[in-house]
């Protein structure tokens, strides 16, 4: 029997959508106002959604505590309160798009999961506007 235990989570962060190599015209056709050279930030909504089987001694899928240490350790820490392009190694050559910044942290916490356990991560940039990555 599989159970989906999640953990919600929240950071502030500052980013620009752009390509290096596209003129300042291309980027601010493709990518609007979030290309703004002076930045803009969100105040993101995370759920990290951990699946598996129950564990038959402990009754967890996977402890809660781990869970919210594991999100404290590596992205709150990490992300909150930062630039993306320029304070976040993973984003020095990589858009900060929500779809990246979802798949950036899909790739810090699956490695910290024992490996019968599948992740999902969930990121609202806005409270209308999310995705979803669980590895695929």
């Amino acid at each position: 029997m599989n159970v989906t235990v999640s953990r919600k989570a929240h950071f502030n962060a500052a980013h620009r959508l752009y390509r290096k190599e596209w003129t300042d015209e291309k980027n601010s056709l493709v990518f609007g106002k979030c290309s703004n050279p002076n930045y803009h930030g969100h105040n993101y909504e995370l759920i990290v959604s951990v699946t598996g089987e129950i564990d038959k001694e402990t009754g967890y899928v996977i402890d809660i505590q781990e869970l919210k240490d594991l999100i404290k350790v590596e992205v709150e820490d990490a992300f909150d309160h930062k630039n993306l392009n320029i304070e976040v190694p993973e984003f020095k050559d990589l858009n900060p798009t929500a779809e990246h910044i979802a798949v950036v942290i899909y790739n810090k916490i699956k490695p910290k999961l024992k490996p019968n356990l599948d992740l999902e991560i969930t990121l609202y940039e806005t409270p209308r506007n999310f995705v979803r990555y669980s590895g695929t």
